[in-house]
């Protein structure tokens, strides 16, 4: 109301390439070289998390009416889009992916081997 006012931020959505339940290869940070499964893929902040990967430590305090208890929990942080690559199922090699029409819609297929995933 008074003052300037304020510009919302754009939201740039951009389609991921990798999806839920892929194995994937960390391509920088600390865990460089690891290969896991996606557990969660948030679009609008291009960002995964990968089991085993990327691990943090949350300290928590205790809550005794949710039955909670203390102490220094250890769980996966997210990891940007861009350093992670999928891992092909066939092929067992990090590749890049693209798609194509099929009769049944779009599907990815590894680069590499050329095969449907």
């Amino acid at each position: 109301m008074y003052g300037n006012p304020t510009k919302q931020k754009e939201i740039v959505r951009v389609k991921p390439h990798v999806k839920k339940n892929d194995m994937v290869l960390i391509l920088s940070g600390k865990d460089r070289g690891k290969q896991g499964k996606v557990l969660r893929v948030n679009a609008t902040k291009g960002t995964a998390i990968v089991e085993r990967a990327n691990i943090m430590k949350k300290h928590t305090k205790p809550n005794p009416q949710k039955n909670v208890g203390g102490g220094v929990l250890e769980r996966e942080a997210p990891i940007k889009l861009s350093n992670l690559q999928v891992v092909c199922p066939s092929c067992d090699k990090p590749t890049r992916t693209g798609s194509h029409r099929t009769a049944e819609g779009s599907a990815r297929y590894c680069k590499k081997c050329d095969t449907e995933m």
